[in-house]
């Protein structure tokens, strides 16, 4: 499972000096896996406490940033707690799903997709 850390990334100066920047994915680095695809979304979501996205597939690249909380975040049979400032990538096709460790408490996350090329259009409402 790809989950990476803001935590465990070091900031560069970047822009003459005058932002610092923390690359959870390197300039260039997924190009190869991701190479003929397309912005396929960007969205935000939060599950709630007790909650649960329901485990489901797509063919896309899918990025989840946590922003807020903690989860456990399932794919491809693999579970792993996530909290804010990580950025799980999910490949196409894998079946995933997210949940709060908390009853109680949300896990709130900024989302990202790439569509693979060739792929046809995906009903999101039917995941």
């Amino acid at each position: 499972m790809d989950v990476r850390s803001i935590e465990d990334v070091a900031p560069v100066v970047e822009h003459n000096g005058t932002v610092p920047v923390w690359w959870l994915v390197n300039p260039r680095e997924m190009k190869d896996i991701t190479d003929g695809g397309f912005l396929e979304l960007v969205s935000e979501f939060e599950v709630a406490g007790g909650g649960l996205v329901d485990p489901h597939s797509h063919p896309t690249h899918e990025f989840y940033y946590v922003t807020a909380g903690r989860g456990i975040m399932m794919i491809d049979g693999e579970e792993r707690e996530i909290v804010q400032g990580d950025l799980v990538h999910i490949p196409p096709n894998l079946v995933h799903s997210l949940r709060p460790v908390s009853d109680h408490a949300p896990i709130h996350c900024f989302c990202f997709a790439v569509g693979v090329s060739g792929a046809g259009p995906v009903d999101y409402t039917d995941h």
